[in-house]
């Protein structure tokens, strides 16, 4: 979406540059110079391998998240299919061991008609008991008479013999019954502990094996979310492994993910914020291109002040601005610095040294200085607009500190003589400078380049 409105803001303004280049007279039309042919043309083919470097990163990108999420649908269908498996398994243990209880049942069942079976076998010993009893009163307590009553005697004996015989068989058998159901009834509570022990042992490997799948579901699912995981500017990518200088996609806290541009150092990584190193970008642009940032990330442009205001409420950062001129001389200042909002019209913050310094090229109010720009006049001068008189967007103050969003000098030859100083990329001094460069990161970066002032 960004290189779309990157090319629709840059085509628009080469149409724009190359309708001034011609006017129509009495004399006929004059044509565009080469110079500027030639700066329109590298901006364009500079903004077309932008696209493509970023179309094919774009897609890289894609791939591996294709892949990951395929390698990821794989596994948790196989997860899936062994919970299924599990449920299953559990089902059939459920099954088992609702007919254990029902044979555990009959059992309880058995066992109770056993008792009662020897309650009256008790029962039954204790009425032939008292028989006997009776028997032997019978014969002892009457006198028998050998002559008249032997074979009566003799009838009935034989008789209550045979009724205790039978009666004792009969005891028997219910004996060796009650005996058998007894051995019945223990191995149903050997069989019973057995499949009980193997209905918990099953238990705990399912409830194991279910906790190692959780454990190695979460592990995965947190290597692929720390595969997709942003960083929250390029120090984080530093620490991360990175050390090479190139565009990255990052994701500041509670904010959308946006490309920037990281430079990687031997302290640490450094997002750059603006760079300006040939004139291919123009930087005079309105208030909503300096709030949403213009250009390309590989070339000259700005990041954006939301961008900017998004990244500073992270932490405390360092501000570091690097300059060199057309002599070849290089120089740099580092500030700690904060950004406001757009409340605060992106109101820039710095440390109180600073803002008491006369010699530095950013000085702020109070509450700090406003960001302005041709169509929203917030600088500090009540009597002239200093984005309109000095080009580009800025933190002015009274037009006479810095600028270093304005026009760039064509050529250096004639960059004085038919521009006034103020119109140019300046910082403190009189004369042009060539290259700049704004980057920051958090405080704890230190920068190892010799600091100075213009």
């Amino acid at each position: 979406m960004k290189p779309t409105l990157a090319f629709l803001l840059l085509l628009a303004s080469v149409l724009v540059h190359m309708g001034s280049s011609f006017s129509f007279g009495r004399e006929g039309a004059q044509y565009a110079s080469w110079d500027d042919m030639n700066v329109v043309a590298h901006g364009l083919l500079q903004l077309g391998q932008g696209l493509k470097e970023h179309v094919e990163k774009t897609k890289r990108q894609i791939r591996d998240i294709s892949t990951k999420l395929k390698a990821f649908n794989g596994t948790v269908a196989d997860l899936s299919r062994q919970n299924k498996s599990l449920q299953e398994g559990e089902e059939a243990l459920k099954t088992r061991a609702q007919e254990m209880v029902e044979r555990e049942s009959q059992v309880v069942n058995m066992s109770a008609e056993v008792h009662a079976s020897a309650e009256e076998l008790r029962a039954e010993r204790q009425r032939m008991d008292r028989l006997e009893e009776r028997v032997d009163g019978m014969q002892q307590g009457r006198g028998l008479k050998l002559n008249n009553s032997s074979n009566n005697r003799s009838d009935d004996a034989n008789f209550i013999q045979r009724l205790l015989e039978a009666q004792n068989k009969w005891i028997d058998d219910l004996v060796d019954r009650i005996r058998q159901q007894q051995d019945e009834l223990e191995k149903q509570n050997m069989h019973l502990q057995a499949l009980q022990g193997k209905v918990k042992q099953r238990r705990v490997k399912s409830v194991v094996r279910r906790k190692h799948q959780e454990i190695a579901l979460k592990d995965y699912t947190e290597e692929v979310a720390s595969l997709t995981e942003l960083a929250t500017d390029c120090h984080e990518l530093f620490l991360k492994g990175e050390r090479n200088n190139g565009v990255y996609a990052i994701q500041p806290r509670n904010s959308q993910p946006f490309d920037v541009f990281c430079e990687m150092t031997a302290e640490g990584g450094w997002t750059v914020i603006q760079r300006r190193q040939d004139g291919s970008q123009n930087f005079n642009q309105l208030w909503e291109a300096y709030q949403k940032g213009f250009g390309s990330l590989k070339g000259e442009f700005w990041l954006g002040l939301d961008n900017i205001h998004t990244l500073t409420k992270q932490e405390e950062l360092t501000l570091l601005v690097e300059l060199s001129d057309w002599r070849g001389e290089a120089q740099s200042v580092q500030y700690t610095f904060r950004l406001g909002g757009e409340e605060s019209n992106y109101a820039l913050y710095l440390p109180k040294t600073i803002c008491d310094s006369l010699e530095n090229g950013l000085t702020t109010g109070p509450s700090g200085l406003s960001f302005s720009t041709i169509d929203r006049d917030n600088d500090l001068n009540a009597d002239v607009n200093c984005a309109k008189q000095l080009s580009g967007g800025w933190w002015f103050s009274n037009c006479g500190q810095s600028n270093l969003n304005g026009k760039y000098p064509r050529k250096p030859n004639i960059r004085q003589r038919r521009q006034p100083r103020k119109q140019l990329i300046f910082w403190k001094t009189n004369h042009a400078l060539r290259t700049t460069v704004l980057k920051i990161a958090p405080a704890t970066v230190k920068s190892s380049v010799d600091q100075g002032y213009y």
